[in-house]
């Protein structure tokens, strides 16, 4: 049989090109490495609560017509995103607003606060930061930052702050507000009965392959179809054969407990460097669960090495030079189009990676194509 598109991964981009493919009377088919769709954005039920299997996933968007789109495929719950920040045994808000302030310094007011970030920031005299720590001591002050940023920036990039250049941080927002919602997104919310469901009707009609690794039967594969969208990673897809680009890793610890609420909250960042983990989920408050056990998950960030699953891309200098390396090779590509995170090396958060491929959708699905 011959299809119009392989498609190379069952994650968000790859299944939205997918749907509109077939809407547009395309022949899809999708293959997928691991053995489930959804790429990391996979829920698992257990009991009753759905496990963001590969860490937390909270949708959000400011673009109407893209959450217009997905409630299409789902129906979401009124989740907002509140984090909380254990440094010792004292707890604050995030992101970093008035009531961070108030615990902090036992104040009232914006003002109060703003005095003291400024004195903070004046007493350092930091001109021209040489690195992430002077960097951020130079937009939040000395308190926030020994408490709220040092250690937990340390943890996910695993080296010392005063090693890590200052570009990683451009700014730190700060929220002269009672306001604990993370994200200032007009729509927001996490898809009910877990994002799986929404990628499976997504896919629906079309024919779907798990555990199949594409680079290992590559051209079997591709002489199934007139072109490939190619969503793995593009370094990985020319065999390095330019050099490696590196990426951030993430593994999680997973363990179901016999109590009804183990945190208080979905997400708890642990901001000391001595805690080796970066925060705690505790997923069945993603759906305001009220099951009798919880299934909660300790996140460790973990230097990238070959054959480990990648995560966050590092668009540093190096890294970006030599992506435009590759990127030139792939323009070249008759057949193959890259795509999503790892095809097109950055960070998307959801909605972006969604908007992406319906963009790809506009341009490759016109009538006659």
């Amino acid at each position: 049989m011959k299809y119009d598109y392989l498609i190379v991964g069952a994650g968000l981009f790859g299944a939205v090109f997918a749907q509109e493919a077939k809407k547009a009377g395309r022949k899809c088919l999708v293959i997928e490495k691991r053995n489930h769709i959804a790429g990391n954005v996979y829920c698992e039920e257990i009991h009753g609560i759905q496990v963001h299997r590969y860490g937390a996933h909270i949708f959000h968007t400011s673009d109407e017509k893209i959450w217009e789109y997905v409630c299409r495929f789902a129906r979401f719950n009124h989740y907002i995103n509140s984090p909380i920040a254990r440094y010792r045994d004292e707890l604050y808000n995030l992101p970093f607003n008035m009531n961070t302030f108030s615990k902090m310094w036992g104040i009232a007011t914006p003002r109060e606060a703003q005095d003291i970030i400024a004195s903070q920031i004046a007493d350092l005299g930091i001109a021209e930061p040489k690195n992430l720590e002077e960097q951020a001591l130079s937009l939040v002050g000395r308190d926030v930052y020994e408490k709220l940023i040092k250690g937990y920036t340390e943890k996910q990039w695993g080296r010392d702050c005063k090693d890590l250049p200052a570009f990683i941080i451009k700014r730190l927002p700060l929220r002269f507000t009672y306001d604990n919602n993370y994200f200032n997104d007009r729509f927001q919310g996490i898809p009910i009965g877990g994002y799986t469901k929404l990628v499976e009707r997504l896919l629906e009609g079309t024919e779907v392959r798990l555990n199949t690794d594409y680079l290992e039967h590559r051209e079997e594969l591709d002489a199934l179809a007139d072109k490939i969208i190619y969503t793995g990673m593009i370094d990985q897809y020319y065999d390095y054969s330019m050099g490696v680009l590196q990426y951030r890793s993430v593994r999680f610890e997973t363990e179901e407990l016999e109590m009804e609420n183990y945190q208080g909250n979905a997400v708890v960042n642990y901001t000391e460097r001595q805690v080796p983990y970066t925060r705690i989920i505790e997923h069945k408050h993603f759906e305001f669960g009220t099951q009798p056990t919880t299934i909660i998950s300790r996140e460790y960030s973990s230097e990238w090495a070959r054959g480990d699953e990648p995560y966050y891309p590092v668009n540093d200098e190096r890294n970006n030079a030599l992506y435009g390396q590759y990127r030139e090779k792939a323009e070249k590509e008759k057949r193959v189009i890259f795509g999503g995170r790892l095809g097109g090396y950055k960070y998307y958060d959801m909605d972006k990676v969604i908007a992406a491929a319906l963009e790809l959708c506009s341009r490759e699905l016109q009538p006659g194509q």
